[in-house]
Formats: structure tokens, sequence, C-alpha cells
């Protein structure tokens, strides 16, 4: 995660100057899409083509800032390939086996056209990259023309060609005429390839391909494997190349090292219309498989008819929102339905790609990583596409299954880094809540929960918890921790993992009563309240030595109950912003300051608030991490701390904050969001707020705020029920946020949140707003529940 400067401002504030007009939403959004929003400075969005959790995701590749593949930040484009991930950070991820093409070689000759990476990369036409859901295209410099959709395992390319010579780059300058090369480079984005090889048919040009790989977040390593055929001109000649040797009429190579450059490429004949397609089939399996899945799904080449069915695949998902969104301005919606779109890029369904065990269950990958994902993204599929979401939980089990404990993230078939607690307990727990049964083994869930909280394993770097022990014995995870032998893993985030196991606890504790296990119910819900052992009632905090006038925070804690210190501010962004993340010196906090994570308490705000001196306290405190620059909103602990005053009955400051970040620090700029957009999560904070509501992961509880749209409506994939919040006095210059009063269904309404219920059974929701605080929602039977452990109060601080 990285801090925006102030172009971001700037963007924003011409983002949102146009005047509003009027606008229809009822046609599912597709329109209101830009893919490009958060491609620069920090959002590593992928903006290619992909089907909604799609495993074949095709984009131009760049040498800059390329974790999304591309961005819009200028620099050349290296490649074009069929595989990423999106909004991650770090090292990119995956990009394997990109395609190049050139539009002949100088003087005619194949051994002068460019091969390596370094040596092809070619800048591109200023203003050419577009995209829409199911498409992208770019233009490079020499005047080559790319255009790309996608099925689920297949990449269709329409590469164009400039009619003559004279437009192409110097590197063809001495060419009469149009003969394209068209490359395979053995390479992937963070060029992790360790061994590969490629062949290619001399008589069709296609060339299969297969690589080992290593995973860009996590340990060990994958094989993937592709397939290519092209289309629009017949073969001239074919080969191969290593480093700068290029080969003629050779038909395989194998590399064996890294960073050996080589691949395989044919040489056309001049294209009819000047087009050529490329057909890139991807596979886990084999080349064969790969070959099959594009046979199967693009078996003619009819990029008009593969790129149709795309854009059907996202209208039909996005058609179950329906948006009045009256006099709002255009630039609202986009980053409305863009946010929604971005929720829906992953998890992948890998279902049938998977060497790894045989399973009749499906298989989704790239959760990467439910730390970012388990606050909102998935209770956002949940909502809007839960027929998705009953698969990732099945597939999340079927993972329990073969690899005994769940994934805090995974990546390209392997176990990804674990970055606080067992978060895929919150996830399960939030989709048992919320009605998800199909064909799912809750049974086997609940064991796999039971697990996560009892069972350390060998490396509790890549799943699972570690310090159990400690955990069982202090009731937190030491600073220091001479007692666990039981595994292994990084001896740091012992306050964020903390609190972290506590509400982990939580959600197996509302598991666990709701299956019927009131012994376990009673021991979770105990647990879940041993994240007030890590606060320290003494501790002060200071900003350039001036006292911030608050006392009492979350500190690490060490075996013998003694409490060691991290400055409150540490990790925000007032002091060593970047100190917190997964490594050896990483710190008592993750990617977060004590400050933040003092409120991390989700299951009991109750004592919560106690603990920080009460309600006006409370607020006042909430106030000054949002106002003093110490909450970063582009990281994902920062989303619930905007909606946590609903809990000291004050949901119009909630929306207040709510609205103090949107459109300030979420727009329709290529610069359009905070931070990392990590698989989608800044999209679904931005989704969820501009509806109006937001949800208490892991609980049955979502957070009334102030709606950015006259009215929204979801049609539930379960009941085919649709649930209708209108607003009442709605003005779009979002003056009127502050909700008056409301009914449900024409009844009064006072609680100043809902249930899961409303969306299943349908029903209206009405708001009627005003330009000031009212009293809805502020009695204490009106703010959301709290659970409390027998033994949670303030009185028990050890």
């Amino acid at each position: 995660m990285t801090l925006y400067s102030a172009v971001f401002a700037l963007a924003a504030a011409l983002s949102f100057a146009a005047p509003a007009t009027a606008q229809d939403g009822g046609s599912g959004g597709f329109d209101f899409v830009d893919p490009l929003i958060g491609t620069v400075n920090g959002g590593h969005v992928f903006p290619g083509a992909t089907l909604p959790f799609g495993m074949a995701k095709a984009v131009a590749d760049v040498s800059g800032e390329d974790q999304g593949g591309f961005a819009s930040d200028g620099s050349d484009i290296t490649g074009f390939s069929h595989m990423h991930d999106s909004g991650t950070g770090g090292s990119p991820s995956l990009g394997n086996f990109p395609l190049f093409p050139q539009a002949s070689c100088p003087g005619d000759d194949v051994t002068k056209c460019q091969f390596t990476e370094t040596a092809r990369e070619t800048p591109r036409l200023n203003g050419s990259a577009a995209a829409h859901p199911g498409y992208f295209t770019v233009s490079l410099a020499t005047e080559i023309k790319g255009e790309m959709t996608v099925t689920n395992h297949t990449a269709l390319y329409r590469f164009t060609f400039p009619g003559t010579p004279s437009g192409l780059s110097r590197r063809a300058a001495n060419t009469s005429s149009v003969s394209p090369l068209m490359l395979l480079d053995l390479t992937d984005l963070p060029d992790s390839r360790t061994t590969g090889y490629a062949s290619v048919d001399p008589k069709t040009g296609r060339i299969t391909a297969n690589g080992t790989f290593s995973p860009s977040f996590g340990l060990g390593n994958y094989n993937l494997y592709t397939c290519a055929d092209f289309k629009g001109a017949n073969i001239r000649d074919v080969g191969t190349w290593t480093n700068s040797s290029v080969s003629v009429n050779t038909t395989s190579v194998i590399v064996t090292s890294q960073p050996t450059s080589a691949g395989a490429w044919a040489r056309f004949e001049k294209p009819e219309n000047n087009t050529l397609y490329a057909r890139v089939g991807m596979s886990f399996i084999s080349s064969d498989q790969a070959c099959r899945n594009a046979e199967k799904e693009i078996p003619d080449f009819d990029f008009e008819s593969v790129l149709d069915a795309a854009e059907k695949a996202w209208k039909e998902k996005l058609s179950v929102l329906t948006i009045d969104a009256g006099d709002v301005d255009e630039s609202i919606s986009k980053v409305f339905w863009s946010g929604v779109y971005r929720s829906m890029i992953s998890p992948q369904d890998y279902t049938g790609e998977n060497p790894l065990w045989e399973s009749d269950e499906p298989y989704y990958d790239s959760y990467y990583c439910i730390w970012d994902s388990f606050r909102s993204i998935h209770q956002l599929i949940t909502l809007l596409d839960p027929v998705s979401q009953t698969l990732m939980v099945r597939s999340l089990i079927d993972i329990y299954r073969h690899e005994g404990h769940l994934p805090d993230c995974r990546m390209s078939l392997c176990k990804g880094y674990t970055q606080g607690g067992s978060n895929a307990d919150v996830v399960l727990s939030d989709s048992y809540l919320k009605g998800i049964r199909d064909n799912v083994d809750w049974d086997t869930a609940y064991e796999a929960l039971i697990a996560d909280a009892e069972i350390e394993p060998p490396d509790w770097a890549i799943e699972g918890r570690g310090n159990i022990k400690a955990w069982n014995s202090n009731h937190y995870v030491p600073f220091d921790d001479p007692t666990d032998h039981q595994g292994n893993g990084p001896f740091t985030r012992s306050v964020s993992r903390t609190v972290e196991y506590a509400y982990d606890d939580f959600c197996i504790a509302l598991m666990a009563k709701e299956l019927g296990h009131d012994d376990d119910y009673n021991k979770y819900l105990e647990r879940s309240g041993w994240w007030k052992n890590v606060f320290n009632p003494n501790q002060t905090s200071s900003i350039n030595g001036k006292d911030t006038g608050f006392t009492g925070f979350v500190q690490p804690r060490y075996i013998n109950y003694t409490f060691g210190f991290q400055d409150p501010i540490f990790c925000s962004p007032l002091l060593e912003f970047d100190a917190c993340y997964l490594n050896p010196t990483g710190h008592e906090t993750y990617e977060g300051s004590a400050w933040l994570y003092s409120f991390f308490a989700p299951g009991d705000h109750k004592t919560l608030i106690q603990i920080l001196g009460g309600k006006d306290q409370f607020v006042k405190r909430l106030d000054f991490l949002h106002e003093s620059g110490l909450l970063y909103i582009g990281d994902e602990q920062a989303f619930f701390p905007v909606y946590q005053y609903h809990y000291a009955g004050r949901p119009g400051k909630s929306a207040f904050r709510a609205h103090s970040y949107i459109p300030a620090q979420f727009n329709d700029t290529i610069v359009g969001i905070p931070g990392n957009d990590d698989s989608g999560a800044m999209g679904s904070f931005a989704a969820f707020t501009m509806m109006g509501f937001f949800p208490n992961p892991g609980q049955d509880v979502y957070l009334i705020s102030a709606p950015f749209f006259p009215s929204v409506s979801i049609r539930n994939g379960q009941t085919g029920n649709t649930a209708t919040i209108k607003v009442n006095n709605f003005d779009a210059a979002y003056k009127n946020i502050y909700v008056q009063s409301a009914t449900m269904n024409g009844e009064a309404y006072t609680k100043n949140w809902f249930t899961h219920q409303f969306f299943l059974d349908g029903g209206t929701l009405e708001l009627n707003m005003g330009p000031a605080e009212s009293d809805w929602g502020t009695g204490d039977d009106d703010v959301p529940p709290s659970i409390s452990p027998p033994s949670n109060s303030t009185s028990s601080l050890i």
C-alpha cells in the first residue's frame, strides 16, 4: 500500500466538476464501467478482458507498474499475456507466455526482429488504450492495434497491422512489405520461470508451451501450459530463440535456468485485411488440455461473437442491480458501477484445472488475499451473486479437505502468506448467516473452523494460526513466545494477530450457536473477548510531542504479562507508514497503527466503547482518527471505522464520514482509488458505501448510511425477490445525508441497521433525509447487536 500524491486530489476535483445530468442506470450499469480506473499510482487494477471470476485475463503488459499487467503510466508495452491478478501489492503475478507482434523484420531478415523483452518493448500510442467489460485495446507506436476478449480459459486477440511499412518503427524501416512475426515468450511478469519448453508446428504455426513458475506472494511453484493458434495469414516460417540467438526452422526449445530468454515464433505472409488472430488456451493440467480448452470455447476465431458473449455475461451479472441515478453526476455512477465490476474479477474459477487433487467440488483460486477480502468483497458477492459465493465457499471447504487448513491467501495453486488471523473463518460465518446453503457441507466447514482455532500447522506463515499454546495459556499472542515449538512462522504482528484471532473465534462462536454446538459457543465466545488483553489502559499517545488527549491503546505484551511499547501512531501515515509489512522486522501491528487496531472488536462494541471511555469519548476518538491524518482509507482496516459511529448511536456521523471519502478519494480517473484495489476491496467499499449500507463482516448486520442515489434495487439470486432502498428529499449535492426517519415496508423503522433477510424477502426501506443529524437510530435499542462474553468487562483486564 502506498500513499497518493497531490495529483490525486487534483484529479478528483477535475473529475467531479461537471454539472449534474439525468441518467438511466436501469440498463444494469454496463455502460458506466470503466476498467481503467485505478490503473496508475498504486491501484494496480487489471483493466483487461475477463469474464466474471474468469481464469483467462488478457491485457497488454507494460514495463512500468505491471502488477495488473497494464498501467496507465505511459511505460512501454512488452507483450500481451493471458492470465493476471488484479489490484495486488508487491511483486506482480502471472502474465505467463506473453505474445508479441511485429509487422515485419528489418530487411526481411528474421534474425533482426526483436525477441528478448528488453529489446522488443515498444511505446504505446498515447490515448489508444480503451476498455469495457470483456474487451481491451491498445495500439503500439509501430501502428499495430491489439484487441482482446476472452472465454473462461482462452484469450482471443485481434491484431491489425498497418497496410504499408511506412507506418512502422525504425526497426522495420528497411522492410518493403508486411510479413508479421508473432513470438511467444517462456516468461511471466515477475520473471520467476525456472524450467520451460516451447514447440511450434511448422505447418500450422501452433505454439504449445509449458513452464514452472513461482507464486508472487506464497511458497512453492506451479506448472502452467498454453496453446496458441493463429488465423488470417499463411505460415511463412517458424523457429525458436534463446537469448540473442535466433534459429529458423527449429521446432522446439528447452530452458532449464533463469533468467534465460527463450521461446518460439511463427512468421506469416501478408494477412488478409491486415488482420491476424491469435487464440491462446491456458491450462494447469497439460498443453493438450490447453488446446482442448481453446478449441472447445473458441472453435472458429469469431472475435465479435466471443466479445458479444463476454459482454452478455457481464450485463447479466450487473443486471441484479437497478439504480435510479436522478440528477447525480455521471462520474458518480462510473465510480459505483466500476467498483461493482472490480469486485467480480476475483477469486477466479479454476474448476477442472486443479492438478493437486481429484474432486467433484468447484475450485477457485486467487484468494488474494482473504485478509483483504473478508471485510467487504465476499459480502458484496453474497449480496449480488450468491451462486458464485456458494461455489467459492464450497471451494474453500474442499481446500481444507485436501490441505488440512483453510487458506488466508492462495494464488496459482500455491499457499499464500497469512497476513493476520485465520480470516476464512469470517467468510464462512458470514456466508452461513446469510443463507448460503446449496450443496455446502457445513459440517466439514465447521470442522475447518475448529482446526483453525485449535491445530497449529507446521508452517503458520501460510495457513492457520501460530502461538496457539500461548494463546490458550496467556489469552493473547505474546510479543515473545519461547513456548511455541509446534510450528514456525514470523514472530511479528502480535497485537494485530491477537485482535484478529479473537474476532475469528467470535465468528466460530456464531457458527457454533447456529449449528447447535452450545459448549463450543460458550468456549469461543469467551475467547473472543481476549482482544482486550493487549489493551493497555495507561498508554498515552503524542504527535510531534503534543499529547493527543487520549489514553488506552492496544500494545505488545510479553509472555510474563508485562506490556511492551509500540508508539500508537507508528505505522500510520504520521510515522513510518511502511514499517509494518510482512517481513521479519514487521513489528507488532500489520499495515496499520495501534491507534487503528484499538478499534478492532467487531463483535463486542459495547465493551470496546466502555473501555475507550463511553459513547461521547468513543466518538471523539473516532473523529480524531479520521481527522488527524492517522487513518489511510486505502487500506482495508480503515473501512469499518467509517461506520463504527453507529454503535455509539451516531449513524449520522458515519454518513458524514462516508461522504467525506467519496468522491474525495474515489473518483472516475486513472488515479481513482486511494490504494491497491486488492482484488476489488476498494471497489466493494465504494459500492456498499454508495448504496447506503455497509456490512459488519462475519455477522448478519448491515449498517444504514446515506445512499448516493435516489433509489437502489437489488434482485436476490436465491429467492428472486427485490429489495429497494428509496431516498426521500434526495439532493445530488449531498447536503441531505442524514436520516431523519425511516420506514420498512411501510412501517416505522428506528434501527440503524438491518439483516440479510431484507434482501431474501424483498421489500422497501424508505429513508427520509435532511441536512442535519436527527435522533433517528440513536437509541439504545436502535444500535446494532453486540455480544459480550461473561468475563468481558474492564475489570477483567489483566
